[in-house]
């Protein structure tokens, strides 16, 4: 289980340190730093598929995603950047952690690449913070070290957009390095699904097995007929949001599945095209946290949209029923929502900002978990 968030650097988030819980809800005001802490574990997720340059240039580049401020916040002073430009994020977990720094490019100017980002340092280790009793791999610009018996220099060197993750080979890889490079890829994100009229969940999709539910609910029919087929109850989910409603999935002679809803007073259940907005991405949610293989890590943003109020209840207690198997963060702006999730038991953290970064609410120096960021 993660138990602590950092993120420096990035957009608001000046200085964050965030702890976790099996199911933690994050809340807060327009322009507190929600979006900005949801794309920031993006961002760390992207590196489990060596993705994290692209994923951070098309959010506009490093120069976009930076701290718009003065370096101290709330200075009144000191419009021009003295220190290195950098943004890092990082993780610790119940296993093991994850940290990256970022930094302008050292190149040409005259290089097509010279608003690209580059990886200044690297760390996994194990515990609540990256130490050097705890680290077992450490990137920095002498090249990579990957700790055994006894500290090892890997032979080849790194380029400056290339990360552990990805770009060590897997026999010069620790078994922490491989390890981490799984878990990470398998974390899965929920963002607005689209429910329009020709959003890909209303149409028949090839019938074969999926682990889990694709971030953009294509495969809802599959997702679907998956989790059942592993014994999972998804009916009695739809009868706590739906009373006297069920989902049906029929495979067609053409060799796809079609997703179809029995609704208490109608003669003929409705084809997913026929769903209602909010009804579909109700559906979505069931999909996304009760897949046939869950995920150890699954964050839902704004899962309330296009929802009736009446629904928000057994979301919360769909939500609070996945995290026996996933761990949960939500983040939302629905007061009614965050209410029932702390009521069953969920972290709550509010984020709060007076234009000086954003912050959370009640958490004074003491209270952040233990963190610490190495140098270059």
């Amino acid at each position: 289980m993660i138990t602590t968030l950092a993120v420096a650097g990035y957009r608001s988030l000046v200085d964050l340190v965030v702890p976790l819980g099996r199911t933690t809800v994050v809340t807060g005001g327009n322009g507190t730093g929600k979006s900005s802490l949801y794309r920031s574990l993006r961002l760390l997720a992207a590196a489990a598929g060596g993705s994290t340059i692209a994923t951070l240039a098309a959010e506009g580049g490093l120069a976009s995603a930076l701290w718009a401020g003065p370096e101290v916040p709330g200075a009144q002073t000191g419009t021009v950047r003295r220190r290195p430009v950098s943004l890092r994020l990082g993780f610790a977990a119940d296993e093991l952690g994850y940290l990256v720094d970022l930094g302008l490019p050292q190149i040409d100017s005259r290089s097509l690449f010279v608003r690209d980002a580059e990886i200044k340092r690297e760390q996994v280790f194990a515990g609540p913070l990256a130490k050097p009793a705890t680290t077992f791999v450490d990137r920095g610009r002498a090249g990579v070290r990957v700790r055994e018996d006894a500290w090892r220099s890997l032979p080849s060197t790194l380029a400056p957009h290339e990360s552990i993750l990805t770009d060590v080979a897997d026999a010069d890889a620790s078994q922490e390095l491989l390890s981490l490079r799984r878990t990470l890829a398998s974390w899965r994100f929920y963002d607005h699904f689209r429910t329009d009229r020709d959003a890909p969940a209303r149409q028949p999709q090839v019938s074969t097995r999926v682990r889990h539910l694709a971030h953009d609910g294509a495969d809802l029919a599959a997702a679907w007929a998956s989790a059942e087929d592993a014994g999972i109850d998804l009916q009695a989910d739809v009868s706590a949001a739906f009373p006297g409603s069920g989902v049906v999935i029929d495979a067609g002679e053409d060799g796809r599945f079609r997703l179809r809803m029995r609704q208490r007073g109608l003669l003929r259940p409705l084809e997913a095209a026929e769903l209602s907005d909010g009804t579909l991405r109700y559906l979505l949610l069931i999909a996304a946290l009760r897949p046939a293989r869950p995920a150890p890590f699954l964050v839902l943003n704004e899962p309330e949209s296009s929802l009736h109020p009446d629904l928000l209840a057994p979301l919360a207690a769909l939500v609070r029923e996945a995290s026996g198997d996933t761990q949960v963060l939500v983040v939302t702006h629905a007061a009614r929502l965050a209410s029932a999730l702390v009521d069953a038991g969920a972290d709550g953290v509010e984020l709060v900002s007076s234009g000086e970064g954003t912050r959370i609410a009640g958490q004074g120096m003491l209270d952040a978990p233990p963190w610490r960021w190495p140098s270059r």
